[in-house]
């Protein structure tokens, strides 16, 4: 692949007096200015889109993106249906890594741990915050599973829409009986802030005891090499 199309890494990188007391404090500040370079419209686009990696019961490794639609020192967390791949493999096998990414930041959180399934109340919460069309959606699919075309869906779309009309209330749309959320809860999280000539720094922090993503106490922190 002699034509490959390089670029250099000339983020601001990361030094050990930077790195944050907890690694909820580091990652939750590196999202911060993820979501403020989109609000000031620059070329960064969904700044919590989160690639999910799940085991399943062969033992093969299924990564796909999500969207991080919670974050707390508890661990970060999405949405998705009980109809899913990944809520199958996470039946099976209650592991999962995720990551974030913002490349043009030159930055990426990795998290890796176990699987909660959150409280029903948390997620029902956040449903109503949905748009109304993506209410209506998540009713529609019955997700990962085949179906003969696209028609077949706008056709449930409507139908469903005929029934449930929006209204631009919360309430428009009842929460689906497949409602369902995830969160991992972090035995290892790693940063990585990219620098020239691929000599990039990486942060581990290490679980060594009980607690949270900011329990001090809880956590080890090395330096990778890049």
């Amino acid at each position: 692949m002699s034509d490959v199309r390089r670029w250099d890494y000339t983020g601001e990188g990361l030094s050990e007096d930077q790195v944050a007391a907890t690694p909820w404090q580091q990652a939750d500040d590196w999202i911060r200015q993820a979501e403020e370079m989109v609000a000031r419209n620059e070329a960064l686009h969904e700044p919590t889109s989160m690639a999910v990696a799940t085991v399943d019961a062969q033992g093969l490794p299924d990564v796909r993106e999500v969207l991080l639609r919670f974050f707390t020192p508890a661990g970060p967390g999405f949405v998705t249906s009980r109809h899913s791949a990944k809520a199958a493999q996470i039946a099976v096998n209650p592991v999962m890594a995720a990551s974030l990414t913002w490349s043009p930041l030159f930055r990426a959180i990795r998290f890796r741990g176990g699987a909660q399934e959150l409280p029903a109340d948390v997620v029902d919460g956040y449903w109503g915050s949905r748009p109304w069309g993506s209410r209506i959606s998540a009713w529609v699919s019955k997700q990962s599973h085949p179906i003969a075309s696209r028609a077949d869906l706008e056709r449930q779309v409507a139908e469903l829409s005929e029934r449930w009309p929006d209204r631009g209330s919360p309430d428009d749309v009842p929460v689906p009986p497949d409602w369902v959320g995830y969160r991992l809860v972090c035995d290892e999280v790693e940063f990585w802030a990219g620098r020239s000539d691929r000599l990039h720094d990486r942060f581990r922090f290490t679980r060594i005891g009980e607690g949270d993503l900011d329990t001090g106490a809880a956590w080890s922190r090395g330096r990778l090499q890049p």
